[in-house]
């Protein structure tokens, strides 16, 4: 009886750390949300779409496919993203050359220098968000993240 009771309350413990552990994933989505519109002026997703975008990989733009994919977001949502983004001209979606049926989104020169305007903002955005984590805190950090990222890609239920 005392092995099935230690078990159980392993077991109970175990759940609660996981539920834990998701909800601060959760929270920090959320605050990361909030503190980038009061802090920055943009929401997160925006941030991320301009962030993307403004990687040497994607000079040539991505296709809003490859976008939404690397953001982990549906097309739906970033497509309301995308067209805030381009009624503020910072973006544009245009046909991709290869395939007239695919969009490919840039960032404009308008988008170039908001997002580098941006930079300074960001910069101390992140010093305060982290300044009492180590260099090894934050490796440590982005490899855990990636971790869980990377398994729960691969949940599959029923």
């Amino acid at each position: 009886m005392k092995n099935r009771s230690t078990s159980a309350a392993a077991s109970s413990s175990l759940t609660a750390l996981h539920n834990r552990l998701f909800f601060r994933v959760f929270q920090v989505g959320n605050m990361l949300q909030r503190q980038a519109a009061q802090e920055i002026g943009i929401s997160s997703v925006q941030w991320a779409v301009l962030g993307a975008l403004s990687s040497p990989r994607y000079q040539e733009g991505m296709t809003v496919t490859q976008l939404a994919e690397h953001l982990a977001v549906s097309r739906q949502n970033l497509d309301g993203v995308l067209t805030r983004l381009e009624r503020d001209g910072h973006v544009v979606r245009v046909p991709d050359a290869t395939d007239k049926r695919t969009r490919r989104v840039t960032m404009t020169e308008g988008g170039w220098g908001f997002w580098n305007g941006l930079q300074a903002t960001i910069e101390a955005f992140y010093s305060q968000s982290i300044h009492d984590f180590s260099f090894d805190d934050k490796v440590a950090c982005v490899h855990f993240l990636n971790k869980l990222l990377a398994n729960m890609r691969n949940v599959k239920l029923g």
